[in-house]
C-alpha cells in the first residue's frame, strides 16, 4: 500500500526527524473503556470481528449510512457476515478516519498492506485469524508491543474490580492497568428505576446499607478509597454540561429520600440539576484531597434514535454532538472549587468544535501557579478525535494556552487495536512543528523543541497524572 508509507502525514524532513523521536516514546493511555477482564485474564481473541468490530459504534454509523441493514451491524448475522459487510464499506469511507484507522490497524497489527474492500475480505480475514492465535496478538502482549506503560479503564464506583484486584499485586507486568471513578448513574436521578438498582449494587459493593443520603455518600466514599488503594488517581464525568453549583444538602437529602421511599416520586429537573451539583462539589473534594485528576466530558446528547435504542439499546451509534451552552456552568463550577479552596487538577473535554476557544479561555482563568498544567484542555474527543479536530485543538490550545503542558493523547476506546490512534496524533504533532520551523515560524533549535515533543507525548502526562508506573 504505497499511500501509508514511513512518512504518513509528515511532509517535511524537520517532522519526520521529530516523529522519530516521539514513536519511541511510552504511552501513557489515561481514559479507555477498554475491558478490565480481557486483559487481566490475557483472553486470546477467536476472530477479527470479536476484536475488532464487535462494540465499534464508529463502524456501525459508517455502515447504516451505505444500506447495511442492523442485522449486520449489531444483529444476528455471523461474524464473518457483518466483516464482510464492513469490508464492502470500507472503500466508500474514503476522507473519513475510518479509512486511515482501518489501514493503519491492519499494517501494525497483522502486517496486511493491501486495502480492504470486498474482494480482499476473505484473504484478509484468514490472514488475521491466522495472526491472532500467535502469543503476540493476547492482549497483554499487545499491551507491551505499543509501549503502554499505563492504561486506565473507565469505572463504576458499584463495581467491585476484581479484575484491578488480580493485576495489581503482579509487579512482573511491563504495565499497569488502573481504574477511573465514573459515577454518572448517580446523577441518574430522573431513571428512578436505573438509580435504585444501581445503589442495591453500591450498597452490596461498599457494604454499607444505603437508606439516606449519609449513607449513600458514605458508601462512594468507601469506593472512592478503594479505587484510590488500587492506584486509581482519575475520575471522570459524562455530562451534558456542568450542573448547578449551588445545590444544597437539604436538597440532596430531599432528592435521596424520595427515591428510596415506597411512593418513589419523580424528580423534576430542576431538582435533579441542583442534586447533581451537590454531589460534583463531594466528588471534587474527595479528588482535591487524593490529588486526583478530575476529567469533565461535556457535551454529548446521546441515544437519539429510540427506534434502535429499543431494538439493540443504548451506546450504538446513535449519539452526536449537542448544544447546551457550556460556559457559564463550567466557570461557575470551577469558581466555586476555587474559591473553597478544593480545585483539584481538571482536563476538560468539549464535544462541540464551536466550543474551542471558550473552553480554551475559560481554563485560563483558573490557573493557579501551584501546579504546572493544572487546567487542561483535553485532546480532540470521539468526533472530533480525527486530523481536523485534533489540528483544530492543537492550534486552538497554542494561540490561547500553554501547548508545551499538554498532557497529549488517549484511546478512549473499546478496542484493543486502536493503540494506532497515538501514532496518529503523535504524526500530527509533529507535522505541526516541522511546518512551522520550516515556514521560519518557529526555531530549528532541538535544545527549544525535544521537551515539547517529549513533554506532550509522554512525560507531561507521567508527571502531572501521579500515575504509578512499572
Amino acid at each position: 500500500m504505497s499511500w501509508l508509507t514511513e512518512d504518513f502525514l509528515l511532509h517535511n524532513e524537520v517532522a519526520k526527524r521529530w516523529y522519530g523521536v516521539a514513536k519511541t516514546l511510552p504511552i501513557i493511555d489515561y481514559h479507555s473503556h477498554l475491558p478490565p477482564d480481557v486483559i487481566a485474564e490475557n483472553r486470546p481473541f477467536s476472530n477479527l470481528y470479536e476484536v475488532w468490530l464487535a462494540g465499534d459504534h464508529y463502524k456501525w454509523r459508517a455502515m447504516r449510512a451505505a444500506g447495511v441493514p442492523e442485522s449486520h451491524c449489531t444483529g444476528a448475522a455471523t461474524p464473518y457476515e457483518k466483516f464482510q459487510a464492513w469490508a464492502r464499506t470500507v472503500p466508500q469511507t474514503l476522507r473519513n478516519p475510518l479509512y486511515h484507522w482501518t489501514h493503519l490497524e491492519l499494517q501494525r497489527y497483522f502486517n496486511i498492506r493491501q486495502p480492504l474492500n470486498e474482494s480482499t475480505a476473505a484473504a484478509i480475514w484468514e490472514q488475521a485469524n491466522q495472526r491472532l492465535q500467535e502469543s503476540d496478538l493476547r492482549p497483554q502482549a499487545i499491551l507491551q508491543k505499543f509501549n503502554v506503560k499505563v492504561l486506565c479503564t473507565t469505572d463504576d464506583p458499584a463495581d467491585d474490580l476484581p479484575y484491578h484486584r488480580q493485576l495489581v499485586s503482579n509487579s512482573a507486568l511491563p504495565f499497569r492497568m488502573y481504574p477511573t471513578f465514573r459515577p454518572d448513574v448517580a446523577f441518574a436521578v430522573q431513571q428512578p428505576d436505573r438509580w435504585r438498582a444501581w445503589v442495591q449494587r453500591l450498597s452490596q459493593t461498599a457494604n454499607i446499607e444505603v437508606r439516606n443520603l449519609t449513607n449513600l455518600l458514605a458508601a462512594l466514599r468507601q469506593r472512592h478509597d478503594e479505587f484510590h488503594r488500587l492506584g486509581c488517581r482519575l475520575s471522570d464525568h459524562g455530562l451534558n454540561q456542568c450542573f448547578a453549583v449551588d445545590g444544597t444538602e437539604a436538597e440532596a437529602t430531599q432528592v435521596v429520600e424520595k427515591l428510596l421511599s415506597p411512593k418513589s416520586n419523580l424528580i423534576d429537573g430542576i431538582l435533579a440539576d441542583r442534586f447533581g451539583g451537590f454531589l460534583m462539589r463531594q466528588f471534587a473534594e474527595w479528588d482535591f484531597e487524593k490529588g486526583w485528576t478530575k476529567q469533565l466530558h461535556l457535551g454529548a446528547r446521546r441515544n437519539n434514535n429510540q427506534r434502535l435504542r429499543e431494538l439493540v439499546g443504548a451506546d450504538i451509534g446513535c449519539d452526536s454532538i449537542g448544544d447546551w451552552p457550556q460556559v457559564d456552568r463550567l466557570c461557575e463550577f470551577l469558581n466555586d472549587l476555587d474559591h473553597r479552596g478544593t480545585l483539584p487538577k481538571t482536563i476538560v473535554y468539549n464535544l462541540n468544535p464551536a466550543d474551542n476557544y471558550a473552553i480554551a479561555t475559560a481554563l485560563g482563568n483558573f490557573q493557579d501557579g501551584s501546579i504546572a498544567g493544572k487546567l487542561q484542555w483535553g485532546s480532540g474527543w470521539w468526533f472530533l478525535d480525527q486530523k481536523e479536530g485534533m489540528t483544530w485543538q492543537l492550534n486552538a490550545l497554542s494561540n490561547l494556552g500553554l501547548l508545551s503542558r499538554f498532557v497529549g493523547m488517549l484511546t478512549d476506546s473499546r478496542s484493543l487495536l486502536s493503540f494506532p490512534r497515538h501514532e496518529y496524533f503523535r504524526r500530527l504533532l509533529c507535522q505541526l512543528i516541522g511546518h512551522d520551523v520550516v515556514q521560519g515560524e518557529l526555531p530549528d533549535d532541538d535544545e527549544l523543541l525535544q521537551p515539547l515533543i517529549t513533554g506532550i507525548c509522554f512525560e507531561n502526562a507521567r508527571d502531572l497524572l501521579g500515575l504509578k508506573l512499572p
